[in-house]
């Protein structure tokens, strides 16, 4: 990237020297760049970052205090490499070094992401700018960014197994600065089942080191209390939950086994429709094969289809995943 016509800079430092009134600094988070008329522009690094240590995978509902580095100096416009690590833009939130009046600009489209209208709709959803090949911009931009989806925002991501969902919803909150991630399903021990643990790993790996894990069922308490950005991965296994708190999946179940699971659902819906988070909840898309052969499995796939119409029908944005291309369902 060029500065004013007059040098280069890079996430590694300067090319070229430097000239006079400009203060070039290396920091933990990339390179600062001041000019003589007081404008700040930061060339993020797209290496690891500035983490002071990593949390553990299941991290104590207080980690977000634990873990949180020092607010920094807010700078009046950030260049990112969206593509080789998007999760930046998050950190520099976090940090304080990305603020209200900060315009973060994306760049970094290649081959990775499959079109230039892919890149820049993921640069919108991160509250970013995704300006083309030799695009002119001043410091701060004549152009802002469009606002990206704050609570109290509600999107559901829904798709078949393998679809890509997990993906895409956690693609939504990677510039967030405090995310909870909700995991409903049952925790994963290596000895009993390996390769469920195997893929609990891998879904942790992925996550940016300041996301807040929480093991709950209780998303609806959940849904009432956080203020951020909270991921629910998955409405499925949360519903096979309780459907079996209920009853349902006995061979003769309790009389008020349906009013119960029906209960339960209400109870989510209504702090769904409340909450005051972004929250983005990941579901299974199960009409789209055959009618399952038995009991249980049709149970589930009546429940889980009325639950996510209902909660289709109480959100902002309703996407749908197919060989990891994402449908906006309007």
């Amino acid at each position: 990237m060029t500065v004013d016509d007059r040098f280069r800079i890079r996430d590694s430092g300067t090319a070229g020297p430097v000239p006079p009134g400009y203060t070039v600094t290396s920091t933990p988070h990339g390179v600062l760049v001041e000019a003589p008329d007081g404008g700040r522009l930061l060339y993020a690094r797209s290496g690891p970052g500035p983490a002071p240590e990593d949390p553990p995978a299941e991290a104590p509902s207080d980690a977000s205090s634990t873990y949180s580095s020092a607010p920094e100096q807010q700078v009046d416009m950030v260049i990112v490499d969206a593509v080789q690590r998007p999760e930046v833009i998050g950190e520099l939130r976090r940090s304080g070094v990305i603020g209200v009046t900060t315009a973060v600009v994306a760049v970094g489209g290649d081959h990775r992401v499959r079109s230039p209208e892919e890149f820049a709709r993921r640069a919108r959803l991160w509250g970013a700018l995704a300006p083309g090949d030799g695009t002119v911009m001043t410091c701060p931009p004549s152009v802002w960014p469009e606002p990206r989806p704050r609570g109290p925002h509600r999107t559901l991501v829904t798709g078949g197994a393998r679809s890509g969902k997990s993906t895409e919803a956690e693609l939504r909150l990677l510039a967030e600065p405090t995310v909870v991630y909700a995991a409903t399903g049952p925790a994963a021990d290596p000895e009993v089942d390996p390769e469920w643990a195997a893929r609990v790993a891998r879904h942790i790996e992925r996550r940016p080191w300041w996301w807040r894990t929480e093991r709950t069922t209780d998303l609806a308490g959940l849904l009432r209390r956080e203020r951020g950005a909270v991921l629910v991965d998955c409405l499925g296994t949360w519903l096979t939950w309780v459907m079996g708190e209920c009853g349902l999946w006995e061979e003769e179940p309790p009389r008020d086994a349906e009013e119960r699971v029906e209960a339960a659902v209400h109870e989510l819906l209504e702090a769904w429709r409340a909450t005051s988070a972004y929250v983005v909840a990941v579901t299974n898309e199960v009409g789209s094969g055959v009618v399952p052969a038995t009991r249980a499995g049709r149970l589930f796939q009546d429940h889980l289809g009325l639950l996510n119409q209902w909660a289709g029908a109480e959100s902002e944005d309703v996407v749908l995943t197919v060989a990891g291309r994402v449908v906006e369902l309007r």
